[in-house]
């Protein structure tokens, strides 16, 4: 859900790409991603497109023709991961667990000093599945063999703490239609010193142009023209994340996980499992199992048609097994879980 005054902000004029009126709202952005990311990295921007346009523009540009990439899959959007690593010519190395479960420390030492990648590349907070990984399992094992880390948080930005710099992630991409509640269309992305220094170290150009990240820091840092960016939402993400810093990050992600407890406890009520560990849920996006005998696209429909309440269902593996609840930005309070539980409990009986 988006908003009401990240409508209202997308009302501003239009102006040109290389305002000085455009360039103050994205250093403001950028400053503000950067408390939302939990960095201080000078490279923190905005990459023109959705979530998978910040996936693109970290793969095409670290992971180089001839290299290697760990891919830690788990889900749908690890597999998209892998797919772009395979469109560059990488060697994808994955290490698989079933849908839904995570990584831990030991295993993926293992794993890592066996392959010894040049890059790694995991989803903090799988949407297809409702698991949220805990980074520094992968980032410490990747960083012992001398890799870039690089991690989703198309999920997880600003619905729970990221922790980019504490947590050792050198690049972290994410969007802004999920935790940041505004439309979408832009990708936020942030780069470590390091991850920068590994990118000048590149030996072969970089095959995406418009995707390409020192292009794009020449742009916001230097001025200097790339692309026509879209004006109304750079005005709805700084409106988006002005509320999150009036909010405060602390409260906002306190606020998330006590709905997500308030859901599941209600939901469990009704009978239905959840499809992941209790120590390892995404607090806004839940995941509970399809219980046998109901269809989950006809529970979907009625709710749509009699409640106007939209959820998804799963898909890859998981089509036709879960139901994927977002619970997130206005939405993630006590009288909307109430009001979902009442409808959702409404659907599965009719």
């Amino acid at each position: 859900m988006v908003e009401p005054s990240v409508y209202e902000a997308m009302g501003q004029p239009v102006v040109g790409p290389l305002d000085p009126y455009f360039f103050d709202v994205a250093d403001r952005v950028r400053a503000m991603l950067r408390a939302v990311f939990g960095t201080r990295n000078q490279v923190t921007v905005v990459v023109p497109g959705t979530g998978s346009s910040g996936m693109e523009t970290a793969v095409a540009n670290f992971v180089e023709p001839g290299s290697k990439l760990a891919v830690f899959a788990n889900g749908y959007f690890a597999d998209r991961l892998s797919e772009m690593g395979r469109r560059q010519d990488a060697t994808v190395v994955r290490l698989e667990k079933p849908w839904g479960e995570v990584f831990h420390y030991g295993e993926a030492a293992e794993f890592l000093q066996r392959e010894k990648p040049d890059v790694v590349a995991f989803v903090h907070a799988e949407t297809s599945t409702g698991a949220l990984q805990d980074p520094r399992v992968i980032t410490r094992a990747a960083h012992n063999v001398d890799a870039l880390v690089i991690a989703d948080t198309v999920t997880s930005l600003g619905a729970l703490a990221v922790n980019v710099d504490d947590a050792g992630i050198d690049v972290a991409y994410s969007c802004t239609q999920k935790g940041l509640s505004c439309p979408p269309g832009l990708a936020p992305l942030t780069a470590s010193p390091r991850a920068m220094e590994r990118l000048a170290a590149r030996k072969t150009p970089i095959r995406h142009w418009y995707l390409d990240l020192k292009m794009l820091v020449d742009y916001f840092d230097g001025r200097k023209y790339h692309h026509t960016v879209s004006t109304p939402l750079y005005y709805a993400l700084h409106e988006g994340l002005r509320l999150i810093a009036g909010e405060g990050l602390e409260k906002r992600f306190e606020r998330h996980r006590a709905s997500h407890l308030s859901l599941v406890a209600g939901l469990e009520r009704m009978g239905l499992q959840m499809h992941v560990a209790a120590a390892h849920r995404i607090p806004n996006v839940n995941t509970p199992r399809v219980p046998a005998g109901v269809d989950d696209l006809k529970v979907r429909k009625y709710l749509v048609e009699k409640h106007r309440i939209d959820i998804a269902g799963g898909f890859g593996e998981l089509s036709g097994k879960v139901f994927r609840i977002g619970l997130m930005g206005p939405l993630a309070n006590r009288e909307s879980v109430a009001m979902f539980l009442d409808a959702f409990q409404d659907a599965l009986r009719a």
